[in-house]
């Protein structure tokens, strides 16, 4: 007999734009930007439940007003050992600072593997908690992102972490059309 994992999920608003947490019985399962569909695995029963996200939930309202640096929710990270090696690595990179993907090869011991470590970021099931968002490129400038490079310039820009863009980082005073810039700095400025 198979066993049937439930999966309690909710949206959310953010200053990056809508999130979608999902959450098992072991830890956070996904948190992703929203894009209106929800993911599923074989043999998983997914039911809209805030309650059960609240957790996660009040840690990232916390991180947003730039109250939380450090996470301490359960994860239910589910991916091959190496993806694995690579997300628990990033869990590593404290918060306003950044490295590259070499050197996260560096410390999971595969020097030779920047490429896969890339791929396994691309594959990162929990953005922002496990901290994706603060790997650049070998020379120091942005490179993609799942939530888009201007959702990781905010990210980082909310962190104080200095970077390479192609363009400067966003700030306060500078105009910016979108919704998601607003609200992030209205955070920042209203905790």
């Amino acid at each position: 007999m198979v066993e049937v994992i439930t999966v309690h999920f909710s949206r959310m608003s953010s200053p990056v734009g809508p999130l979608l947490l999902a959450a098992t019985g072991k830890g956070l399962r996904s948190l992703q930007f929203d894009r209106g569909k929800l993911p599923s695995g074989k043999n998983e029963i997914w039911i809209e439940s805030p309650e059960n996200l609240r957790v996660y939930e009040d840690q990232l309202n916390a991180y947003f007003r730039g109250e939380l640096r450090e996470f301490t929710c359960k994860l239910d990270l589910i991916g091959t050992a190496f993806q694995k090696d690579c997300w628990k690595a990033l869990l590593q990179i404290p918060y306003g600072q950044t490295c590259s993907y070499a050197d996260i090869a560096r410390k999971i011991g595969r020097p030779n593997a920047s490429r896969a470590v890339g791929q396994a970021n691309h594959l990162n099931p929990i953005a922002i908690i496990v901290p994706c968002h603060r790997v650049v490129g070998a020379n120091g400038t942005l490179t993609g992102y799942g939530g888009g490079l201007s959702t990781k310039e905010k990210l980082l820009s909310l962190e104080g972490a200095e970077v390479r863009a192609s363009k400067p980082l966003a700030t306060a005073t500078q105009k910016d059309d979108s919704p998601e810039q607003a609200n992030l700095f209205h955070y920042l400025e209203n905790p």
